[in-house]
């Protein structure tokens, strides 16, 4: 298993690095937009769409997606959808977390389609906006994710006690949710001191002054913990145990880009208000 998730990971940056690095964002939205497909196609696999109609879901979503690109909408200022997904992304953490794995079924099937597929694609949309403002802020927002979640697994292995979301992921616990603060504290800290008049995420922030900024971070490392756990509470509804095997080693996209998922495009209201 090991050996697997090591050359997937090889192969997925081989192909991402360059295309992250180039210096225009074509080959960048291009790739991203191959991984909105097939988010949206384990998505709709995830809610009860047979094999077909999911991929004509995953394909219709990078449609769509591609046409807003044609039309130039990757320039137009997207202020007021990313302040309604920050209020879309704080409604579902409460009534997602709240209701529970048995109260998503029960939620009507094109509703639940639906809610996702907006979802994956302004996350597309915030990525490559991120992206547009710098490959400085696109890495930062990438690392606070990281960060947030390599800090909450070692000090969830060390000192975890209090368990998190027991019905929905029993590995996390409290302590490690701290623990990814933390983490994310101590890297914005180090970034600032070594670029602290920079493009990235943290001096951002910083403009806005230090109790927005260290606000702003505790709320981003809280929804990025949301998304993982509103993905597994999908999984766990669906009795499935990864969102699919397009990634051997590594389970599926979704998988992969749960905690992005409400981190971009929050980033993006967040530096924008």
């Amino acid at each position: 298993m090991l050996k697997q998730r090591i050359i997937t990971a090889a192969l997925l940056l081989a192909v991402l690095l360059p295309a992250l690095f180039y210096p225009s964002i074509e080959p960048f939205a291009a790739l991203a937009l191959l991984m909105i497909v097939a988010a949206g196609w384990e998505w709709a696999r995830l809610n009860g769409c047979g094999s077909a109609l999911s991929l004509g879901v995953g394909v219709g979503l990078g449609a769509a997606m591609g046409c807003v690109w044609l039309f130039g909408g990757l320039n137009w200022s997207l202020r007021p959808l990313w302040l309604a997904l920050g209020a879309l992304w704080v409604i579902l953490a409460v009534v997602m977390l709240r209701r529970g794995v048995q109260g998503w079924g029960r939620w009507p099937a094109a509703f639940r389609l639906c809610i996702g597929l907006v979802v994956i694609a302004c996350a597309w949309l915030a990525l490559v906006q991120a992206r547009q403002i710098g490959l400085d802020f696109l890495l930062s927002v990438l690392c606070l994710v990281w960060m947030a979640d390599v800090a909450a697994y070692f000090g969830g292995k060390a000192l975890g006690k209090h368990k998190l979301a027991p019905t929905i992921s029993p590995g996390k616990s409290k302590e490690g949710a701290v623990s990814g603060l933390l983490g994310v504290f101590v890297l914005a800290a180090c970034w600032l001191m070594v670029d602290p008049g920079g493009n990235s995420l943290y001096a951002r922030l910083w403009t806005f002054g230090p109790v927005w900024a260290v606000l702003s971070l505790a709320f981003l490392v809280a929804m990025s913990v949301v998304g993982d756990l509103v993905e597994s509470l999908v999984k766990r509804s669906a009795g499935a145990k990864d969102s699919s095997q397009l990634l051997p080693g590594h389970g599926g996209v979704l998988d992969r880009v749960d905690a992005l998922l409400p981190v971009l495009p929050l980033a993006m209201m967040l530096i924008n208000v």
